[in-house]
């Protein structure tokens, strides 16, 4: 995986595809136990010794919460437009592909975990510092399967990229490799917190960060887009026609999305509010990044004396135009087997 990470980025690609597939398959195999553990210790356990359905209900929310550190990062899809090849027919296949994906790898993957792993393992409350309490591992050692557990902390242990390998080969005039120096030195910084507390609250400290600033990030992509399709319908654009690609179900799937992500934004530290559960550090690290965007966007709203352009300024029509202008040469029709292919190029 190295090797192919720092020479062959597509290879790279393709084989944390198949290391995913295989994960499928493993807790395809382990589903004897599905039964017996969606009804003991059931598919909705209590939270925080609330009891009832508003107990379970919080338990159900707070993994929304956390599932969103591991969603983090697939909106850069868009970030890569201006530097990929025919981006108006890559950029909506990734996305088509990347929902594929995340819908049989996240989702799928995380339901048949549930249904092996029962919630109340004691090997998911450990806190060992490996990877033993992955629910992969778990689910392995649960079947009785000795190997598995050892592959799949290979796996786990290889899957992190190494693309940007490179640039820590920079150095300055005295040899040093000043890039490579500077990232030791801030990992160093953050092994100070564990200080005061154990590695895996530094973690969810961290988890928080990420998970908290993915939120921010995909509302304020939700926003720019709502006023670019509101831009569009002011200025008798239709997306259907002039767009290289238009999004379904707009724009009732993104205000639905902007409304989930706003309360989850506000809820992600609640735990602080109920009794006897107040924690400064979660509390910090669950909203701390809510003040800083307001700061930096009217900061620099301020400072740059910028306003906001109204929908009929928008100039949507000249991107438009340029576009058209500029054909992008067809792809090539696929053939044979190909054909079925929704998941890879």
């Amino acid at each position: 995986m190295i090797i192919t990470a720092v020479t062959f980025v597509r290879v790279y690609g393709e084989l944390e595809f198949t290391f995913s597939m295989l994960k499928i398959m493993l807790v395809q195999t382990m589903n004897q136990s599905a039964s017996a553990y969606w009804k003991d210790p059931g598919a909705f356990v209590q939270y925080l010794g609330i009891g009832g359905s508003l107990g379970r209900f919080l338990g159900f929310w707070t993994t929304l919460n956390n599932a969103l550190y591991a969603y983090s990062g697939i909106e850069n899809i868009a970030v890569a437009a201006a530097e990929t090849k025919n981006p108006r027919q890559a950029i909506p296949m990734a996305a088509k592909r990347i929902f594929i994906r995340i819908l049989l790898f996240y989702v799928l993957t995380i339901f048949m975990v549930g249904l092996v792993v029962p919630s109340n393992d004691p090997s998911l409350f450990k806190s060992s510092g490996t990877a033993s309490e992955s629910p992969f591992v778990i689910a392995a050692k649960n079947a009785g399967i000795k190997v598995v557990p050892s592959i799949i902390n290979a796996v786990v242990l290889t899957l992190p990229g190494l693309l940007g390998i490179l640039i820590f080969t920079r150095v300055n005039r005295a040899g040093v490799p000043y890039v490579a120096a500077t990232l030791y030195a801030i990992f160093m910084c953050l092994g100070y917190m564990t200080l005061s507390s154990t590695a895996s609250e530094v973690f969810t400290w961290l988890q928080d960060l990420v998970s908290i600033a993915t939120l921010v990030n995909w509302i304020c992509i939700l926003l720019i887009y709502l006023r670019f399709l509101y831009g569009c319908k002011k200025q008798g654009i239709d997306r259907h026609t002039e767009l290289p690609w238009a999004a379904p179900l707009q724009p009732y799937t993104s205000w639905a999305s902007l409304a989930l992500f706003v309360i989850l934004l506000f809820t992600g530290g609640y735990t602080t509010f109920i009794h006897g559960h107040w924690d400064n550090e979660t509390f910090i690290s669950s909203y701390l990044n809510i003040p800083l965007i307001l700061v930096l966007f009217f900061g620099y709203k301020y400072y740059a004396k910028t306003t906001m352009v109204s929908l009929e300024e928008m100039p949507i029509r000249g991107f438009i135009e340029i576009y058209q202008q500029n054909p992008e040469p067809q792809e090539k029709p696929k053939t044979g087997l190909r054909r079925l292919n929704i998941l890879w190029s």
